[in-house]
């Protein structure tokens, strides 16, 4: 039979390893939730951003042809990365009227994974799209 002290070093390499895997489990892939070969581009009136970890997310309104609106869900970087493409909490107010492209959710819900974002004053910005994770030209 093992001495305690012997089983000690064992069970906290097992402790780390489990503590250290915790965030894998709770944080979703790209291809787990959207479908790179379902772009989607849709222009429409911010609601909401929300600045939060491990992803930003802001929704717009869109308008279909017949004037029925309807509130779409796009997900972002997080905002530490979104920083790093010039993203600020200002960027997106609610009232700007934007042009989205990104990649629609599989469950087929008014969510997509935003690649990027043209901008009111016409500046068109990568949205850390997480399915290549490079700007756009």
């Amino acid at each position: 039979m093992k001495k305690p002290e012997n089983l000690i070093l064992p069970a906290a390499m097992m402790i780390g390893l489990l503590a250290s895997s915790a965030p894998a489990f709770a944080h979703h892939s790209f291809a787990a939730e959207f479908d790179a070969k379902k772009p989607v581009t849709l222009t429409g009136t911010v609601v909401r951003l929300e600045w939060t970890n491990p992803h930003a997310h802001f929704y717009i309104s869109v308008k279909d042809q017949g004037g029925a609106a309807t509130v779409w869900e796009f997900e972002l970087a997080s905002p530490n990365g979104l920083m790093r493409h010039g993203w600020s909490r200002n960027s997106l107010k609610p009232g700007d009227v934007v042009t989205v492209m990104g990649y629609l959710a599989k469950d087929g819900s008014k969510l997509a994974n935003a690649r990027s974002v043209s901008l009111p004053d016409g500046r068109k910005i990568f949205a850390g799209s997480s399915e290549d994770g490079g700007p756009t030209q």
